[in-house]
């Protein structure tokens, strides 16, 4: 019987180059709440848990050609989609180099055209009508892009998940509303937010498949993610995709998560760490050797000490540009 890898076309090579963009986010985050803990930055906004429904979603797509929508603690995407370790470090420095924003926005809020993402706001939700937008224009083109847009499920309570679906479903455009459901909307839990048992239930009311994933799995994601493209490719419209994983960590560096859920909570949760998972999953199919997963932290972690330098070396943005991209300029 073969595995579940080689089901789904996926090689070895390909198997450790998700395990290294996983890696690299978990390590980046905890650089990140190093930094933020010893007041060297501001704040953070973690991801730890969502690794896998991050990476497995980005695998899936095709990133000289596809578009994201990403909202703000998608750091495992947006590595896959060109980030890199020193453009995410001049980002929480709030440096000028700072590709999203020039140091203007809070940390997570990321885009950039030659990363093909599409930029975030604050505002809960605004990135899925944006999103929606993106696919509306590659169908009039004729063009063979999808979109994905990612978002918490307490997003998709946001008037405009409601609005940006209704209008895909009704246009059949090439977008996948990627939800990654890490149980809390900040401190609010699941039950207190869906009327329904799933998110991915409220697919059909527009029109397309809702579909559940395991989020902890990062090949259970890539395989439904990778439906969905194809479906989209094929111009048979969106798909609401529900990854159901859990937060590890509090909403942000500024919340006391212990305030509305359990230490045991969180325990119990960290037994399906994706991280672990997948490490288990390469060890027993011969992929991942111990020697090579410390040649992989060491690399990462030299990425991270170069890439924190140069953030703490760099300016930050002059005063006088703090009207750029507000009032058009001459």
């Amino acid at each position: 019987m073969a595995a579940k890898h080689e089901e789904l076309g996926l090689s070895a090579e390909q198997l450790l180059e998700m395990y290294q963009y996983m890696l690299s986010a978990r390590m980046t985050d905890e650089r990140m709440t190093l930094l933020q803990r010893s007041g060297k930055i501001n704040f953070t906004v973690s991801c730890q848990g969502q690794e896998a429904a991050q990476v497995g979603a980005a695998f899936a797509m095709d990133t000289a050609i596809d578009w994201l929508a990403p909202y703000y603690r998608d750091i495992g995407l947006v590595l896959r989609f060109g980030h890199t370790l020193t453009d995410l470090m001049y980002s929480v420095f709030a440096r000028e180099e700072d590709p999203n924003s020039g140091g203007r926005q809070l940390p997570g809020h990321f885009g950039g055209k030659k990363y093909r993402t599409i930029t975030g706001s604050s505002p809960v939700g605004t990135q899925l009508p944006h999103a929606v937008g993106f696919a509306l224009a590659a169908k009039m083109r004729g063009e063979q892009s999808v979109v994905l847009t990612t978002l918490g499920e307490g997003a998709t309570n946001q008037g405009d998940f409601h609005e940006g679906c209704n209008f895909a479903g009704v246009h059949k455009l090439p977008v996948i509303f990627f939800c990654e459901n890490n149980q809390y909307a900040i401190s609010v839990s699941l039950k207190m937010q869906l009327g329904c048992e799933n998110v991915a239930d409220r697919g059909v009311a527009y029109g397309f498949p809702g579909v559940i994933a395991d989020g902890m799995d990062v090949l259970d994601v890539y395989r439904v993610c990778k439906e969905a493209v194809t479906r989209a490719r094929a111009g048979e419209g969106p798909t609401l995709i529900e990854a159901k994983t859990y937060r590890l960590k509090p909403h942000t560096s500024d919340d006391d998560d212990m305030r509305y859920r359990t230490k045991e909570e969180v325990e119990e949760a960290k037994k399906r760490d994706p991280i672990l998972v997948f490490r288990t999953y390469l060890a027993e199919h011969g992929i991942l050797t111990p020697f090579l997963e410390e040649s992989i932290k060491k690399q990462i972690e030299i990425g991270l000490d170069e890439a924190t330098a140069a953030a703490e070396q760099a300016a930050f943005a002059p005063p006088e540009s703090a009207e750029r991209f507000v009032y058009a300029e001459q």
